[in-house]
């Protein structure tokens, strides 16, 4: 063999030793490619771009905020608040026994309590060096029974609540003959006497709504043998400051005993800001008037207001000049009915 052939046949050899290692490289790398090619099928890629929007946990938390129980929890973890129990008064009865009734303004009794009315809701208003202290709790009494306390209680709360900036609870603070909700036509129900003894813990139990707009009722309750010793007790002293002052719009009415015959309405004055005297006309003596003015002086303004006149005025009112005012203004009398 010539030089040139075994240079050719050598570069052969050459050739194919270099070709080797690639073809045997192919099966190795065979395995690689579909990674590659299986790149763009892979879901990881894609799927949370597509599924992010209709993810749940995504919106529910913003449709669910406003009902969800973790915010009322510690609301509904505490003793809820009794709601105040409504009542419906037979409003013709009540005009056809002679009393005041919203849907009745311009009749004569209305327009006696309005005058009635004017000096004790100034009295109970009044700002400034002349103000009162407790001037919206007012006492209605008598010296003796059947001169119309009640009647006038009555009237009085509902002629009250027919102003347009005051609301009105008118009390049965009578805890031995309590009439205001017979006069009524209400059934007796629990009251006063059952949260001063501890046995109803929230005012609001016992409080009555009326169908009278802005009228609500605090019954007597039932009937106590210490009930002169309760309503002087601390327990009284601070259910007044709560009605009195938690609602600075409220007039409240008491109706309390005859002075003469008991010794609750002397103890109940001392808390009063107002305390209305109603005598009844011819009946009432000056000695039973005056005796019944000094069991309460404790409270600084007493006026008084003539039941049962049998005189009218001009007009077809009763008389305005059988009245007898003390302390801050002058009461007149009312129509001559009474309970």
């Amino acid at each position: 063999m010539s030089i040139i052939e075994k240079a050719v046949e050598r570069l052969d050899r050459l050739k194919q030793a270099a070709s080797e290692p690639a073809e045997q490289g192919q099966p190795s790398a065979a395995p690689d490619r579909p990674a590659p090619a299986a790149e763009p099928v892979v879901t990881a890629k894609a799927a949370p771009a597509k599924a992010a929007p209709v993810v749940p946990a995504a919106a529910a938390p913003a449709k669910a905020a406003p009902v969800v129980p973790a915010a009322a929890a510690p609301v509904a973890g505490e003793p809820s608040r009794p709601s105040v129990r409504s009542v419906r008064i037979d409003l013709e009865r009540l005009a056809a026994r002679g009393f005041v009734t919203p849907d009745q303004p311009r009749s004569s009794i209305a327009e006696e309590f309005r005058i009635i009315k004017r000096p004790l809701l100034h009295n109970a208003t009044d700002e400034g060096p002349a103000a009162i202290e407790n001037g919206n709790l007012i006492m209605i009494t008598s010296a003796l029974p059947g001169e119309g306390k009640t009647f006038n209680a009555i009237n009085l709360a509902i002629s009250m609540a027919m102003e347009l900036d005051y609301t009105v609870l008118l009390v049965d603070a009578d805890v031995s003959r309590p009439s205001v909700l017979r006069e009524l036509g209400l059934p007796a129900q629990p009251g006063l006497m059952d949260v001063l003894a501890g046995e109803v813990a929230d005012l609001r139990e016992v409080l009555l709504k009326t169908n009278i707009d802005k009228l609500s009722i605090l019954p007597a309750g039932m009937p106590h043998q210490r009930a002169t010793e309760l309503l002087a007790s601390e327990a009284m002293v601070h259910l007044l400051d709560q009605m009195a002052q938690r609602y600075p719009d409220r007039i409240i009415i008491f109706d309390s005993p005859p002075v003469l015959v008991t010794t609750e309405s002397r103890v109940l004055a001392t808390h009063m800001g107002q305390v209305v005297l109603v005598v009844e006309a011819e009946r009432t003596t000056h000695a039973h008037v005056r005796q019944a003015l000094s069991t309460v002086d404790d409270c600084a303004v007493r006026l008084m207001v003539l039941n049962k006149s049998r005189e009218r005025s001009v007009g077809g009112y009763y008389g305005y000049g059988y009245g007898y005012g003390y302390g801050h203004g002058q009461a007149q009398e009312a129509q001559p009915q009474a309970v």
